[in-house]
């Protein structure tokens, strides 16, 4: 008898297109084939990196999205401690995003988890973005409280950073967003509790906004999870579709 040969398919993992660092932030840029139609900056939670979410960049790609995840100020190989540049960062992010693009006015994305989604509500107004998606994003105060009480591992300006969140509410920024914001969160989370989720989408100003809540589930559960990265996916896709 002949065995049969088996065919394995070699599958190459997409690289990023670029890595570099722009002001002291270290960033991976990722392009898809064509011009892209739009892109989504990644924000990682606090102690992490932006590797931690290649994964997700890799994900937009076959839809025609451009992405770039990049280490915040105090963590991986980005200079510096983390300080009251934060949000700045994150718009300019966006900023270089589009002009990897070739177009000031694309449509941008910000994903973040944790940290990265209560940074990505905040700076959704001065980075221009065109939709928005937290995924257990942490509070202000709980933020805050973390970063006093040394909870948090990466290096942090503490008086630049309370100059940054003071007068900042969550609740107010949800309230006043003029674009769609899309809530993941695990009823199991055992550091942001879901119930911080329930509250800011009382808030909800966009029609298209959404809250998801997953039974079960961990802190980090949502966030390589591939049938809610495609949810995130198709809420993004449809925000950029209509504008028109």
């Amino acid at each position: 008898m002949i065995a049969a040969v088996r065919r394995l398919r070699t599958v190459t993992a997409a690289m990023p297109a670029e890595m570099e660092v722009r002001d002291g932030l270290a960033y991976s840029l990722w392009l898809p084939k064509g011009r892209p139609k739009g892109g989504v900056v990644i924000l990682h939670g606090a102690d992490s990196c932006k590797e931690s979410h290649h994964d997700f960049a890799r994900f937009v790609l076959p839809v025609g999205l451009a992405a770039v995840a990049f280490d915040q100020r105090g963590h991986g190989v980005s200079a510096g401690p983390m300080d009251g540049r934060a949000l700045e960062d994150v718009a300019a992010m966006a900023s270089l995003l589009r002009e990897r693009i070739g177009d000031t006015k694309a449509p941008i994305a910000l994903r973040g988890s944790s940290m990265g989604g209560c940074f990505a509500i905040l700076a959704a107004e001065p980075a221009g973005a065109a939709a928005v998606v937290a995924i257990c994003p942490a509070s202000v105060a709980g933020l805050r409280r973390g970063l006093h009480d040394r909870r948090f591992e990466f290096a942090a300006d503490l008086p630049a950073l309370d100059t940054m969140f003071a007068g900042q509410d969550l609740s107010t920024v949800v309230g006043s967003l003029e674009v769609p914001l899309l809530l993941l969160h695990a009823e199991g989370d055992e550091v942001v509790p879901v119930e911080h989720s329930r509250e800011l989408a009382t808030h909800f100003a966009v029609p298209r906004s959404r809250l998801i809540t997953l039974p079960g589930g961990h802190h980090r559960s949502i966030q390589h999870d591939d049938e809610l990265q495609a949810v995130s996916l198709r809420f993004i896709e449809q925000a950029f579709a209509a504008r028109g």
